[in-house]
């Protein structure tokens, strides 16, 4: 009886779960402690990356994750907090071929990058 009641339950929430609009939430966070939230974190990262990479005008660059808050493992045991951002890379190296797709990160904090990681530099 109680299988039978479940599934009576189940075929009437699916369709309304199937109409529900799915959106993004933007997680709030202490600006004092992760700093501001970076709207513009593709274009930071693109202009960090052209210090970065041996050809940046060939990166192509496929986003990942929004800006989210995080913290990272800074110098002296210190932690380093920001918003996350992953991303793949894919450029071309000093022999002119294409590296394939990287996966990448960077910490921005206050409309800056403080931190990348997956780069061997």
């Amino acid at each position: 009886m109680r299988v039978i009641a479940f599934l009576v339950l189940l075929a009437f929430a699916c369709p309304i779960l199937a109409m529900a609009e799915t959106t993004e939430v933007e997680l709030m966070a202490d600006p004092a402690v992760y700093g501001e939230n970076p709207k513009n974190y593709q274009e930071i990262v693109t202009k960090w990356l052209e210090t970065k990479l041996v050809d940046a005008p060939s990166a192509q660059i496929q986003w990942l994750t929004p800006p989210r808050p995080a913290d990272l493992p800074g110098p002296g045991g210190k932690r380093l907090y920001g918003y996350l951002v992953e991303f793949k890379v894919n450029s071309r190296n000093r022999f002119g071929a294409r590296t394939g797709w990287q996966k990448h990160g960077t910490l921005i904090r206050d409309g800056l990058v403080i931190q990348g990681t997956g780069f061997g530099f």
